[in-house]
């Protein structure tokens, strides 16, 4: 018993519980305003938002807290990795790599999408006069404002990359490059060593985005557009357990034993419905499992740009969901637009507030057959697919990175075994 009440996992488990009871049964409690306006908060090139209800301040704080922790993490890791692996030449190599594997599983991941969508079609039958919509208008006026420039300024973390491996590859060439690792190396412990003490706040942050979703939207929203979930959900799955599944057996990798390592922090994914409350937790166990440094450092960090499967499947069902809803017929020469766009506005989701409707209203708008007003009956369910997707891109990035850590011989095999 008193190894249960120290297990992470229970606890979090256990407040997603007690988060789900609370937004149901109390909704007034979980959405209580304890602030007049959100307060923002400005550091390390990013901003952060704490909001004002009571079970969104809770989560908001802690994903704030540890969204503090993933640019000098990202920072000292890539360089830590790039100094001590020396060989530039191979430094290039997995950087080209890691894009091109992104490229080809998320164009994967978006045929998976479409194909299922045009096969189970959710979006026939549905009586858009039963669905409640909202306002979409900041979403597609982001949309018409989005720019690859203003997407390259706006996302921290690669700025923070682009920064580290310039440092990197500076440092490695200088002659006594290991007083600069024995610099750096007591700092990272001490990073990680303070995130330690900051994960024991996850179930608290868990509760509160587990409330709030359930208080805010209720799960009598989720019926009329239950379909939709539901293949969204089983989409996702099949591309896990199925796509995911033969590319870490490729070198004879379990992903179930993969999964039940990172279960905390797919917990917590779950519980805040965001990949970056543990981005940095499963840089450090992708390291602990036999991932090396530096290729940890530079595919985990760029995967969160570039590698979004859950978002890519998302989008591309959504477009379909949406002309299903509208009897918009689309031609072959349509739907291999919308796969163009898609490859291409997928890519900017991970740096814009609001991303998975920003650039669905960007697609949408592109395409110009499916009326994008039509984005106010996702409004409702969006919240509880962000979840999937989340947790999709999360589980795509640890994958990712495993892979060309074996592909580049970056893997230590023994260490594995020991872990899992």
């Amino acid at each position: 018993m008193k190894r249960l009440f120290k297990n992470l996992t229970f606890w979090v488990l256990s407040a997603i519980t007690l988060g789900v009871l609370l937004g149901h049964f109390a909704p007034e409690v979980a959405l209580q305003k304890i602030l007049d306006k959100p307060i923002k908060i400005s550091l390390y090139l990013s901003e952060f938002e704490i909001k004002t209800t009571f079970s969104e301040f809770l989560s908001s704080i802690f994903i704030s807290i540890v969204k503090v922790f993933i640019c000098p993490i990202i920072f000292i890791t890539i360089m830590l990795g790039i100094i001590s692996m020396g060989d530039l030449k191979k430094v290039g190599k997995v950087g080209a790599k890691s894009l091109l594997y992104f490229e080809v599983v998320t164009t994967i991941a978006l045929l998976i999408g479409i194909v299922v969508a045009n096969i189970i079609r959710p979006g026939d039958g549905v009586v858009t006069s039963e669905i409640k919509g909202g306002d979409i208008s900041k979403y597609t006026q982001s949309a018409e404002a989005f720019s690859w420039l203003k997407f390259l300024l706006d996302n921290a973390t690669l700025q923070v990359l682009i920064l580290a491996i310039f440092l990197g590859v500076l440092f490695s060439n200088y002659g006594e490059r290991h007083k600069v690792v024995s610099f750096l190396q007591p700092i990272s412990n001490k990073i990680f060593w303070a995130l330690h003490k900051v994960m024991l706040f996850a179930p608290v942050g868990a509760f509160g985005g587990m409330a709030f979703t359930i208080a805010k939207y209720g799960v009598h929203t989720l019926l009329p557009l239950g379909k939709l979930m539901v293949t969204v959900y089983c989409t996702m799955a099949i591309f896990i357990f199925v796509v995911l599944y033969f590319i870490l057996r490729m070198y004879k990798i379990n992903l179930l034993k993969f999964l039940k390592y990172i279960r905390e922090e797919l917990l917590i994914v779950l519980g805040t419905s965001s990949s970056e409350a543990a981005l940095p937790s499963l840089m450090e166990k992708l390291e602990k499992m036999g991932c090396s440094k530096s290729v940890v450092g530079l595919v985990v960090p760029a995967g969160y740009s570039f590698n979004l499967d859950g978002t890519t499947i998302y989008l591309s069902m959504s477009v379909l969901f949406l002309a299903q809803v509208f009897n918009v017929h689309l031609d072959l020469q349509q739907i291999l637009t919308i796969i163009g766009i898609l490859m291409i506005t997928s890519k900017g989701a991970a740096g814009v507030t609001g991303s998975g409707f920003i650039v669905l209203a960007s697609t949408l708008s592109a395409v110009k057959v499916i009326p994008v007003e039509g984005l106010a009956l996702l409004l409702g369910v969006d919240r509880f697919m962000s979840e999937a997707r989340a947790i999709t891109n999360f589980i795509g990035n640890g994958v990712a990175t495993i892979w060309l850590a074996n592909n580049e011989g970056e893997f230590d095999r023994e260490q594995m075994e020991r872990v899992l």
